[in-house]
């Protein structure tokens, strides 16, 4: 079965406030493996970035003024997704600023039927307590340092994994890094996907093997 992990960044928070996007970040997994298909612009949002939306993600009106506007890649995101399962953090923001878009354009909305909330997914398994996308990432023990500013593509990395490790599964890992502008540089050929191995120590197997010594009949050994 195939999934896209999505992530977006906007120019602040409602779209009642005439918020567009600047960022969409997408990447497929089938049967919870990265399969190497990613879809990501920077967008052109034709309007002023907030301050507060500046503090999250650093993108700022200059960097975004010669970027694609949404109505030019609107046809490619659409297949992008058709059919699959959106698995997303906070749904709800997302999926509203997406349909804004869509309506802008007179484009066919997305529904809510194929879309997964991680963060509701969050709430019911752990009542409670932090569920943002960093206090999973620090539950499941995953490495957010990179994560200094939010990036559609590092987020999409981070939420594939805690994804994976909500529904209790192995965990992918892509390769994101820098460009030499600071922005992201998605390194297509670098993906991984992989199971996370603790192997013992000397002092661990010393221990253990005593354990077994003491616990069970001498002539196992």
């Amino acid at each position: 079965m195939k999934e896209i992990i999505l992530d977006t960044e906007t120019t602040g928070l409602s779209v009642k406030d005439g918020h567009r996007i600047v960022e969409i970040g997408c990447i497929e997994l089938d049967n919870l493996v990265p399969t190497k298909k990613y879809f990501h612009y920077y967008l052109n949002p034709e309007r002023e970035v907030s301050k507060s939306a500046l503090e999250v993600h650093g993108y700022t009106d200059e960097f975004l003024s010669d970027k694609k506007k949404f109505k030019e890649i609107a046809d490619e995101f659409l297949s992008f997704i058709d059919g699959k399962k959106l698995i997303i953090h906070n749904a709800d923001f997302d999926i509203s600023h997406l349909n804004n878009e869509l309506q802008l354009i007179k484009k066919k909305e997305i529904s809510k039927e194929f879309v997964v909330d991680t963060l509701e997914i969050a709430r019911n398994k752990f009542p409670g307590s932090g569920i943002s996308l960093d206090a999973l990432c620090k539950r499941f023990r995953i490495d957010n340092s990179r994560r200094e500013k939010h990036t559609a593509l590092i987020d999409c990395d981070l939420l594939a994994k805690v994804y994976i490790n909500l529904i209790d599964q192995k965990e992918p890992s892509l390769n994101l890094g820098e460009s030499t502008e600071g922005k992201m540089n998605y390194s297509q050929g670098n993906l991984e996907y992989y199971k996370k191995v603790i192997f013992p120590n000397e002092k661990e197997l010393s221990d253990h093997s005593n354990f077994l010594k003491k616990h069970l009949k001498k002539n196992y050994f």
